[in-house]
């Protein structure tokens, strides 16, 4: 293992991106997320704001350049702006986004812009208001589509919509919601349907694929692929006529794992190296029993290092299991 500060595990792949979920609980039931009786994280278990910042400081040290703020639902959590503030005040990091359901951006979304978060990113899986209330157990449709409208008048870098494409459910709204997210001036991004679902009734057959998802959108609109970025977990393409782009991320179908510089931490201080795997490390009690930055940066070095190969080596070896773990317990 190489002794430099930097993360790197033993398939030489580096890491530059953290996610950190900020809490477990959501004000969503969605059925491809929630289970039907979770079982949350204590609150004492939950790691602070300054626990956070110290870890991301430490991070920093590493390597690490952007973060993704998730959940759960992250903005549930109290006062999270002043999480982002923190954050935004370490040198060394390019970017700060955040992943939400959109239902409290309506009072946040300035708020957050000014504290320092650079870009959204808006689950939305459905433009039939019941199918989409249907889904996440609530009725929040218009309230949603409020928080979309709050993000884009934020002024965010970038304002994205995450719509997971599952068949039979919503793979015949393809179309609509590019040209819902082309008249917005939205980045859309298709997501593969994939075994983190909180019911368990993830299968591959509710795959709908990047290529199947590009077939239907080629029937009407055109466009180009745009070079990929490394690490990317998304395929991007520009529409021709200058209206947008959207992207694929093909986790299932055509994962990337050979390049994939991404590293989670949990709501309760557990470290996971790679989604697609069970491991996860405890970094919580080592912080709160008086580990020195020296020491837990240490730690994080040692268990990326063991990071898994990816979902690619379990689908080749015909072992992708049909469920790891609820999102949101990971927040993706």
């Amino acid at each position: 293992m190489q002794k430099e500060n930097i993360l790197v595990d033993s398939f030489g792949r580096i890491a530059r991106k953290l996610r950190i979920s900020v809490t477990d609980r959501c004000n969503f039931t969605c059925i491809f997320c929630m289970p039907a009786h979770p079982v949350w994280i204590p609150k004492e278990e939950i790691l602070t704001y300054e626990e956070i910042e110290r870890l991301a400081r430490i991070f920093v040290k590493l390597g690490i350049e952007k973060i993704k703020l998730t959940g759960g639902e992250p903005l549930v959590r109290k006062d999270i702006e002043i999480l982002v503030k923190k954050l935004s005040n370490i040198e060394g990091i390019k970017s700060i986004s955040m992943t939400t359901n959109g239902y409290f951006l309506p009072e946040k979304a300035k708020i957050l812009k000014e504290a320092g978060l650079n870009s959204c990113t808006i689950s939305f899986h459905s433009l039939d208001k019941e199918k989409f209330n249907s889904v996440t157990g609530k009725d929040v449709y218009d309230r949603v589509l409020k928080g979309i409208q709050a993000a884009i008048d934020a002024g965010f870098e970038k304002v994205k919509i995450n719509t997971v494409i599952i068949r039979g459910y919503n793979e015949n709204e393809i179309l609509d919601l590019v040209e819902f997210a082309r008249n917005n001036k939205l980045i859309l991004r298709f997501i593969e349907f994939m075994p983190f679902d909180g019911l368990h009734f993830w299968n591959l057959e509710k795959v709908v694929t990047g290529e199947e998802i590009l077939r239907i959108i080629k029937k009407k609109y055109d466009f180009e692929e745009i070079p990929r970025e490394p690490g990317s977990t998304s395929q991007n393409y520009r529409f021709k006529d200058g209206k947008g782009e959207f992207g694929i991320i093909t986790s299932i179908s055509q994962p990337f794992c050979y390049d994939c510089d991404r590293i989670r931490l949990k709501a309760d201080g557990k470290l996971v190296p790679c989604m697609f795997s069970k491991d996860e490390y405890d970094l919580r009690n080592p912080l709160r029993n008086g580990a020195s930055d020296e020491e837990i940066m240490e730690l994080i070095k040692t268990y990326y290092y063991k990071k898994f190969r990816g979902v690619e080596l379990l689908i080749k070896s015909h072992k992708l299991p049909s469920h790891i773990r609820p999102m949101h317990t990971i927040g993706g």
